[in-house]
């Protein structure tokens, strides 16, 4: 059995569903899924403040998946394929989810990420509003680390034939404000795909290992 640790920052709840659909797609794949939040430093101040962010909508939202675990570095040590999902801050991953993977400074030198698939997702308010280069900071992120990079591509169908799924480099979603914790079914259909397709590359490379 496959260990997926899918951590995820989310404020508004786009982030989430998607963190979600992933999650549910892990299990129906026969992997062992930890669904894990980055928490909120202080409740209500650095991100409900935001003049763009409805603190209704915020407080909803975090009441609704107060059950959800706060991520630990100890799930990542366990995971054998990670997802890594954030909304999008000025084209850049979510400062308190990028604090947290600051801590992992001293389990990337030890080399426990070394090797492992690990991939990532977004949303984004608006088309072209920066998820792409969201997800490549990631990526330099999973470079540091050691980690296999696992992209979505181009290939498969629902990310070819599918007008709202065009990037390669991981899922893409184009949020709305207006409408939080709404992700297109495109978008979700995309994410699930993502999370089949770590976990394949993930199930290879320890056959690789254990015929080694």
């Amino acid at each position: 059995m496959t260990n997926v640790a899918i951590v995820y920052y989310s404020a508004t709840g786009h982030v989430h569903q998607l963190a979600l659909a992933a999650a549910q797609a892990a299990e129906k794949a026969g992997a062992e899924v930890r669904l894990r939040k980055i928490g909120e430093a202080v409740p209500g101040q650095d991100t409900a403040d935001l003049l763009w962010i409805d603190r209704t909508v915020w407080t909803e939202h975090t009441d609704a998946t107060a059950e959800i675990p706060v991520a630990q570095l100890a799930d990542l040590e366990w995971a054998d394929a990670i997802m890594i999902g954030t909304p999008v801050r000025y084209g850049l991953p979510a400062p308190k989810l990028m604090e947290w993977i600051d801590t992992t400074t001293d389990m990337a030198i030890a080399g426990k990420l070394h090797d492992k698939p690990v991939t990532a997702f977004t949303s984004g308010d608006g088309a072209h509003a920066g998820q792409e280069t969201a997800v490549l900071g990631l990526h330099n992120t999973f470079c540091h680390w050691g980690g296999v990079i696992v992209p979505n591509g181009i290939t498969h169908e629902v990310i070819s034939k599918r007008r709202a799924n065009g990037c390669p480099y991981g899922t893409a979603s184009h949020s709305h404000q207006k409408q939080p914790g709404i992700v297109p079914a495109d978008n979700i259909a995309a994410v699930e795909y993502q999370a089949r397709h770590v976990i394949e590359i993930a199930a290879a490379l320890g056959r690789g290992r254990a015929a080694a």
